[in-house]
This record gives structure tokens, sequence and C-alpha cells, in this order.
């Protein structure tokens, strides 16, 4: 796993092998076996903000812009929906030319909101204008808006902004638009749906998806087993998953 996947550290892996493969090691055993140990991320939130964040995660929506250059050095905006407290992406898109009628658009293909959530995170860039505003609270939505550069206020979709260019657009040149949004689409597919998270103690977003029980005292693969892999975009990643030998 840790080479095929490079941007993989130890906790990622062992999360792999916990909710997949049914085999519980520490990660710190993980760490023996790889040929470097993974890079360290500050986290810089204010104590308060993040702590009253995750008391209330369920409660929240976060959306951020950022830009990707393609390969003919056109900008290109995506705009990013995610629900705090289980890590999914909501809704993305991309445009060449954001407005605020564009990403109230956004919101609505989005879909209503559950009734768990309650809030909005998002920045004060001027795309967010008052009529969008009003028309996000009119779906039940209270918006909160960070403070003039605090991108830590906002630090969760910040950090999946930072997950989506180190795990996908770093490796990739976009050609289009069209193909831009191609790309995000298949690795949004397996960030919800194949991607451990260890802020959720792992698991993955996608509750539907099916996993080995982590409670299995299983640490080794049963005989008639083995391990199967899925490339995602191209090889740049995996998914695993435990399968009975053909006869």
């Amino acid at each position: 796993m840790a080479e095929e996947n490079s941007t993989w550290g130890e906790e990622r892996i062992a999360a792999e092998l916990l909710l997949k493969i049914g085999v519980r090691v520490s990660p710190r055993t993980v760490r023996r076996y790889i040929p470097h140990h993974p890079r360290t991320w500050d986290r810089l939130a204010s104590e308060r903000w993040t702590t009253f964040v995750k008391n209330h995660a369920k409660a929240f929506w976060a959306c951020d812009f950022f830009i990707s250059v393609n390969a003919n050095f056109r900008i290109l905006y995506v705009l990013v929906i995610m629900e705090i407290g289980n890590r999914r992406i909501v809704h993305f898109n991309v445009t060449d030319h954001p407005t605020s009628q564009w990403a109230l658009q956004q919101f609505r293909e989005a879909g209503p909101p559950n009734d768990e959530i309650c809030f909005l995170i998002h920045d004060r860039d001027s795309i967010y204008s008052p009529d969008l505003d009003l028309a996000i609270e009119s779906m039940g939505l209270k918006i909160l808006k960070t403070p003039v550069r605090s991108p830590t206020a906002n630090a969760y979709c910040e950090r999946l902004i930072g997950t989506i260019r180190r795990e996908c657009l770093d490796f990739m040149i976009p050609l289009s638009e069209r193909h831009l949004r191609r790309l995000l689409n298949e690795w949004v597919i397996h960030y919800n749906k194949g991607r451990p998270h260890s802020s959720l103690e792992p698991g993955i977003p996608d509750s539907v998806a099916v996993l080995m029980n982590p409670e299995s005292p299983r640490h080794q693969i049963p005989r008639d087993h083995c391990v199967v892999s899925n490339p995602i975009l191209g090889g740049l990643h995996h998914e695993y998953q435990i399968a009975k030998v053909a006869a």
C-alpha cells in the first residue's frame, strides 16, 4: 500500500487494513515497514472555536472556493460544500466565471439539508452577496461568516481543499473544465465511499459503505480469502477489500 500510494502515512494504511481487510495493526507497527515518516500538519485553529465546531459538527455545512490552472494556463474555480459532522462532500462544481447566481444554483443542486444541519460557514468573499445569503437562509441555514483574514475559522473546509490538492490535483493537469470536473468527480466518490478518515475513529463518510467489523480480533487473512485492489484515478490511489479466492 505504501508503494502504490505515495501520499499515504501509517495512520491511513492502518485504517485501510482495519476497515477494508479486517487486520488490526498499530500505526506504529505500520511505520516500521514504510520507507519514510508521514508529514505532520499544524493545527492553527483557535481552541474555543474548534471545540465549538466539534461539539456541533453535525449541524454544520462549510463551503469554499479554490482555483485550479489547466494545461492552457486558464484559471478554473471550484466550489466545494462539505458536511463537517461526517466529512462528506455534499456537492462540488467547476466554472471559469463564478457569480452569485451560479453559486446559488450549486446550493440548490446540493439539495435541502437534513433536519440536523442548521449552519453554513463561509468566508467574506464578495461572491457571497447579501442576496445569496438571503436565498441560502430561506433554505433553513443560518450563515456564519468567518472573520477577515482568518482561514483557520473555516479549518475543516480548508483542510479538505488541501487534501484535494495533495491527493488529486498535485498529480493531475486538467486539460479543460470538463476534464477537471471528471477528475474531481472520480476522486470525490473515492473520498466519500472508500477513503478512511482518522477523525472518524477511523471511518468512511458514506455510512452506506460496507466495512469490516472494527471489533474483530482477527490479525490475519483467512486462508480462503485474498486482498484485491481497485485503482482510482489511473492508479494514483487504490481501494482495498477482502474477497474469497476463486475455486
